[in-house]
């Protein structure tokens, strides 16, 4: 008796923080980069944003690799600024854009949402989902914003910092359904998705 041998999977990411985080579900797989654009529309919401591009990720890679289950995932922060509305928060990608987005958020709280989208293109399969945290941000001094870009340089993160290192030491509290969904990839429903495809989990 042959056991069937489990599809291939694939993270459509170049993300270290994702590919740090899937190895957690003890399965073989792979990463390619997706080429997609990043790119804003005019007037897109946050969840369309991270939705499209999760979904954009994912199809560009499902096209050269059909019978493959592959993942894509986006991420951004939304700081709610009131009468002038949300506003997205990216990856700073400089210090001086990662102390500025700091020094925003300090002694408020920050959504972040992220997309995940799961794409097999041989059966047309696709499951997509997001995961909204809240995280409450103490009030911080730019001193102590300046050190702690200094020690962690958390400059490719959305909102610019990391709660799986020092950036914990930032908040005041962190409102989640799913710990790994703020690093960058929900593995609970993640998981879930991958058993409907046949991965055995555990």
């Amino acid at each position: 008796m042959f056991l069937k041998s489990p599809p291939s999977l694939i993270l459509a990411s170049t993300s270290v923080y994702r590919r740090e985080l899937l190895p957690r579900l003890k399965m073989p797989f792979e990463c390619q980069a997706s080429g997609a654009d990043e790119s804003p529309h005019l007037g897109e919401t946050a969840v369309d944003l991270v939705a499209r591009l999760a979904r954009a990720k994912a199809g560009a890679v499902a096209v050269s690799r059909p019978d493959a289950c592959v993942i894509g995932s986006d991420q951004v922060a939304v700081l709610d600024e009131g009468e002038r509305g949300q506003v997205i928060l990216g990856k700073p990608g400089s210090v001086a854009n990662c102390i500025d987005q700091l020094l925003r958020c300090s002694g408020r709280t920050l959504s972040f949402v992220t997309a995940v989208a799961v794409v097999r293109q041989s059966d047309s399969f696709v499951s997509e989902f997001i995961d909204t945290t809240r995280v409450a941000f103490r009030d911080l001094e730019r001193a102590v914003i300046e050190r702690y870009v200094a020690r962690e340089s958390p400059l490719d993160c959305a909102g610019g910092f990391k709660s799986e290192g020092l950036g914990i030491s930032l908040c005041e509290s962190i409102d989640n359904t799913d710990p790994t969904a703020l690093i960058g990839l929900p593995l609970v429903r993640l998981a879930a998705v991958l058993r409907r495809l046949g991965f055995e989990l555990p």
